[in-house]
Protein backbone atom coordinates (compact mmCIF):
# COMPACT_ATOMS: atom_id res chain seq x y z
CA UNK A 1 0.00 0.00 0.00
CA UNK A 2 1.69 3.49 -1.10
CA UNK A 3 2.90 5.70 1.91
CA UNK A 4 1.51 9.20 2.78
CA UNK A 5 3.99 11.64 3.14
CA UNK A 6 3.36 14.02 5.87
CA UNK A 7 3.71 17.35 3.29
CA UNK A 8 0.38 15.24 1.27
CA UNK A 9 -1.57 14.03 4.69
CA UNK A 10 -1.34 18.61 5.29
CA UNK A 11 -2.65 18.59 1.92
CA UNK A 12 -6.56 17.21 3.44
CA UNK A 13 -6.29 19.86 6.13
CA UNK A 14 -7.29 22.08 3.30
CA UNK A 15 -11.29 21.45 3.07
CA UNK A 16 -11.00 20.97 7.07
CA UNK A 17 -9.84 25.51 7.05
CA UNK A 18 -12.57 26.17 4.45
CA UNK A 19 -14.92 24.62 6.98
CA UNK A 20 -14.04 26.47 10.04
CA UNK A 21 -13.90 29.48 8.02
CA UNK A 22 -17.55 28.64 7.65
CA UNK A 23 -18.17 27.92 11.02
CA UNK A 24 -16.57 31.07 12.17
CA UNK A 25 -17.79 33.20 9.43
CA UNK A 26 -21.55 32.19 10.28
CA UNK A 27 -21.10 33.13 14.22
CA UNK A 28 -21.15 29.61 15.24
CA UNK A 29 -18.84 27.57 18.20
CA UNK A 30 -16.03 27.01 16.04
CA UNK A 31 -13.96 26.04 19.37
CA UNK A 32 -15.58 22.69 19.19
CA UNK A 33 -14.87 21.74 15.98
CA UNK A 34 -11.39 22.79 16.27
CA UNK A 35 -10.99 21.00 19.75
CA UNK A 36 -12.29 17.56 17.84
CA UNK A 37 -9.93 17.74 15.12
CA UNK A 38 -6.82 18.22 17.70
CA UNK A 39 -8.47 15.35 19.64
CA UNK A 40 -8.63 13.06 16.61
CA UNK A 41 -5.33 13.73 15.69
CA UNK A 42 -3.72 13.11 19.15
CA UNK A 43 -5.76 10.07 19.96
CA UNK A 44 -5.03 8.46 16.33
CA UNK A 45 -1.39 9.77 16.18
CA UNK A 46 -1.15 7.69 19.52
CA UNK A 47 -2.99 4.78 18.82
CA UNK A 48 -0.82 4.00 15.86
CA UNK A 49 2.04 3.79 18.10
CA UNK A 50 0.28 1.78 20.84
CA UNK A 51 -1.15 -0.71 18.33
CA UNK A 52 2.56 -1.46 17.44
CA UNK A 53 2.94 -2.30 21.07
CA UNK A 54 0.22 -4.13 21.15
CA UNK A 55 0.21 -6.27 18.16
CA UNK A 56 3.90 -7.37 19.15
CA UNK A 57 2.76 -8.41 22.44
CA UNK A 58 0.79 -10.60 21.27
CA UNK A 59 -1.05 -10.74 24.72
CA UNK A 60 -4.69 -11.99 25.45
CA UNK A 61 -4.44 -9.45 28.88
CA UNK A 62 -3.23 -6.50 27.02
CA UNK A 63 -6.45 -7.15 24.36
CA UNK A 64 -9.17 -7.80 26.56
CA UNK A 65 -7.93 -4.49 28.86
CA UNK A 66 -8.06 -2.25 25.70
CA UNK A 67 -11.44 -3.90 25.28
CA UNK A 68 -12.37 -3.03 28.82
CA UNK A 69 -11.29 0.49 28.14
CA UNK A 70 -13.01 1.15 24.54
CA UNK A 71 -16.57 -0.14 26.54
CA UNK A 72 -16.09 1.83 29.30
CA UNK A 73 -15.57 5.30 27.20
CA UNK A 74 -17.80 4.50 24.69
CA UNK A 75 -20.71 3.84 27.63
CA UNK A 76 -19.76 7.57 28.70
CA UNK A 77 -19.45 9.77 25.15
CA UNK A 78 -22.79 7.82 24.32
CA UNK A 79 -24.99 9.85 26.73
CA UNK A 80 -23.33 12.94 25.51
CA UNK A 81 -26.89 14.18 24.38
CA UNK A 82 -28.78 13.53 28.24
CA UNK A 83 -25.72 15.62 30.25
CA UNK A 84 -27.81 15.94 33.06
CA UNK A 85 -28.28 12.07 33.48
CA UNK A 86 -25.02 11.00 32.48
CA UNK A 87 -24.55 9.41 35.85
CA UNK A 88 -27.52 7.88 36.58
CA UNK A 89 -27.36 6.54 33.04
CA UNK A 90 -24.03 5.23 32.24
CA UNK A 91 -24.29 1.84 34.16
CA UNK A 92 -27.74 1.32 31.65
CA UNK A 93 -25.41 2.36 28.95
CA UNK A 94 -22.12 -0.04 29.36
CA UNK A 95 -24.72 -2.78 29.97
CA UNK A 96 -26.29 -2.19 26.54
CA UNK A 97 -23.14 -2.04 24.62
CA UNK A 98 -21.45 -4.73 26.41
CA UNK A 99 -23.95 -7.12 26.05
CA UNK A 100 -24.67 -6.64 22.20
CA UNK A 101 -20.83 -5.56 21.46
CA UNK A 102 -19.29 -8.63 23.01
CA UNK A 103 -21.71 -10.78 22.23
CA UNK A 104 -21.59 -9.83 18.12
CA UNK A 105 -17.80 -9.95 18.32
CA UNK A 106 -17.80 -13.10 19.91
CA UNK A 107 -20.28 -14.25 17.17
CA UNK A 108 -17.54 -12.81 14.14
CA UNK A 109 -14.43 -13.23 15.51
CA UNK A 110 -15.22 -17.06 16.98
CA UNK A 111 -17.90 -18.74 14.58
CA UNK A 112 -17.13 -16.38 11.85
CA UNK A 113 -13.80 -15.68 10.95
CA UNK A 114 -12.68 -18.36 13.73
CA UNK A 115 -9.59 -16.00 14.96
CA UNK A 116 -6.18 -18.60 15.60
CA UNK A 117 -5.44 -17.50 18.72
CA UNK A 118 -8.52 -16.30 20.10
CA UNK A 119 -7.90 -12.69 21.43
CA UNK A 120 -6.20 -12.20 17.65
CA UNK A 121 -5.21 -8.11 17.84
CA UNK A 122 -5.20 -7.29 14.56
CA UNK A 123 -8.44 -8.16 14.19
CA UNK A 124 -10.18 -8.58 17.88
CA UNK A 125 -9.42 -4.45 18.45
CA UNK A 126 -10.34 -2.73 14.91
CA UNK A 127 -13.75 -5.49 15.02
CA UNK A 128 -14.33 -4.06 18.04
CA UNK A 129 -14.03 -0.99 17.86
CA UNK A 130 -16.34 -0.58 14.79
CA UNK A 131 -19.15 -2.47 17.23
CA UNK A 132 -18.80 -0.39 20.09
CA UNK A 133 -18.75 3.15 18.11
CA UNK A 134 -21.75 2.25 16.08
CA UNK A 135 -23.41 0.60 19.24
CA UNK A 136 -22.70 3.84 20.53
CA UNK A 137 -23.86 6.02 17.84
CA UNK A 138 -26.97 4.26 18.13
CA UNK A 139 -27.59 4.70 22.60
CA UNK A 140 -26.94 8.69 21.93
CA UNK A 141 -29.48 9.04 18.97
CA UNK A 142 -31.66 6.95 21.08
CA UNK A 143 -31.13 8.81 24.41
CA UNK A 144 -31.63 12.48 22.87
CA UNK A 145 -34.80 11.70 20.84
CA UNK A 146 -36.80 9.84 24.14
CA UNK A 147 -35.94 12.59 25.69
CA UNK A 148 -37.01 14.88 23.52
CA UNK A 149 -40.80 13.07 22.44
CA UNK A 150 -41.48 12.99 26.15
CA UNK A 151 -41.36 16.50 26.73
CA UNK A 152 -43.57 16.47 24.09
CA UNK A 153 -45.69 14.58 25.94
CA UNK A 154 -45.65 11.36 24.13
CA UNK A 155 -46.47 7.97 26.25
CA UNK A 156 -43.20 6.20 26.91
CA UNK A 157 -43.76 3.63 24.67
CA UNK A 158 -44.43 6.02 21.24
CA UNK A 159 -41.29 7.47 22.48
CA UNK A 160 -39.51 4.45 22.81
CA UNK A 161 -40.30 3.60 19.16
CA UNK A 162 -39.55 6.50 17.59
CA UNK A 163 -36.64 7.08 19.52
CA UNK A 164 -35.36 3.45 18.31
CA UNK A 165 -36.40 4.43 14.53
CA UNK A 166 -33.60 7.44 14.88
CA UNK A 167 -31.20 5.34 16.37
CA UNK A 168 -31.26 2.77 13.46
CA UNK A 169 -31.70 5.62 10.84
CA UNK A 170 -27.58 6.10 10.02
CA UNK A 171 -26.66 1.95 9.89
CA UNK A 172 -29.91 1.65 7.66
CA UNK A 173 -29.29 3.92 5.78
CA UNK A 174 -25.75 2.71 4.95
CA UNK A 175 -27.25 -0.49 4.13
CA UNK A 176 -29.12 1.31 0.88
CA UNK A 177 -26.04 3.13 0.05
CA UNK A 178 -23.30 0.10 0.06
CA UNK A 179 -22.07 -0.86 -3.19
CA UNK A 180 -23.85 2.17 -4.54
CA UNK A 181 -23.35 5.16 -2.87
CA UNK A 182 -19.72 4.29 -1.23
CA UNK A 183 -17.41 1.56 -0.85
CA UNK A 184 -17.30 0.90 3.53
CA UNK A 185 -13.40 1.48 4.95
CA UNK A 186 -12.84 -2.22 5.45
CA UNK A 187 -13.72 -2.94 1.74
CA UNK A 188 -11.59 0.27 0.21
CA UNK A 189 -8.62 -0.49 2.69
CA UNK A 190 -8.83 -4.40 1.74
CA UNK A 191 -9.23 -3.46 -2.08
CA UNK A 192 -6.01 -0.70 -1.81
CA UNK A 193 -4.28 -3.04 -0.23
CA UNK A 194 -4.46 -5.64 -3.07
CA UNK A 195 -7.38 -8.08 -1.86
CA UNK A 196 -9.21 -9.58 -4.24
CA UNK A 197 -13.08 -7.31 -4.45
CA UNK A 198 -14.59 -11.02 -4.26
CA UNK A 199 -13.40 -11.53 -1.00
CA UNK A 200 -13.71 -7.66 0.52
CA UNK A 201 -17.15 -7.86 -0.58
CA UNK A 202 -17.48 -10.59 1.89
CA UNK A 203 -15.98 -9.40 4.73
CA UNK A 204 -18.38 -6.12 4.27
CA UNK A 205 -20.93 -7.98 4.37
CA UNK A 206 -20.25 -9.24 7.72
CA UNK A 207 -19.43 -6.05 8.92
CA UNK A 208 -22.35 -4.09 7.64
CA UNK A 209 -24.72 -7.42 9.06
CA UNK A 210 -22.50 -7.19 12.75
CA UNK A 211 -23.07 -3.01 12.62
CA UNK A 212 -26.87 -3.69 12.11
CA UNK A 213 -27.30 -6.15 15.03
CA UNK A 214 -25.28 -4.37 17.27
CA UNK A 215 -27.19 -1.06 16.92
CA UNK A 216 -30.05 -2.30 17.06
CA UNK A 217 -29.62 -4.75 20.17
CA UNK A 218 -27.47 -1.70 21.56
CA UNK A 219 -30.37 0.88 21.30
CA UNK A 220 -33.31 -1.47 22.52
CA UNK A 221 -31.74 -3.10 25.20
CA UNK A 222 -30.80 0.29 26.45
CA UNK A 223 -34.59 2.05 25.97
CA UNK A 224 -35.60 -0.83 28.29
CA UNK A 225 -32.92 -0.62 30.93
CA UNK A 226 -33.57 3.04 30.76
CA UNK A 227 -37.76 3.10 31.04
CA UNK A 228 -37.74 4.17 34.79
CA UNK A 229 -34.91 6.59 34.60
CA UNK A 230 -36.53 8.46 31.34
CA UNK A 231 -40.12 8.11 32.26
CA UNK A 232 -40.59 10.02 34.77
CA UNK A 233 -39.55 13.12 32.40
CA UNK A 234 -42.10 16.00 32.22
CA UNK A 235 -40.22 18.83 31.82
CA UNK A 236 -37.02 20.09 30.46
CA UNK A 237 -34.65 18.08 32.47
CA UNK A 238 -34.21 14.18 33.69
CA UNK A 239 -35.41 13.68 37.10
CA UNK A 240 -32.06 13.28 39.08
Amino acid sequence: MQTIELSQLLLTFIPVVFVLLIIWRWGLNYTTAIYGMFRMLVQLLLIGYFLVYIFEADSHWIVMMVLAVMLLASSWISLRTVEGSRKKLFGKSLIAISVSGVLVLALVSQWVLVLDPWYKPQYMIPLAGMIFANSMNSISLAAERLSAELKRGDSFEKARNTAFQASIIPITNSLFAVGLVSLPGMMTGQILSGVSPFIAARYQIMVMCMLFGATGISSALFLVLAKKDFKGLKTNTLSS
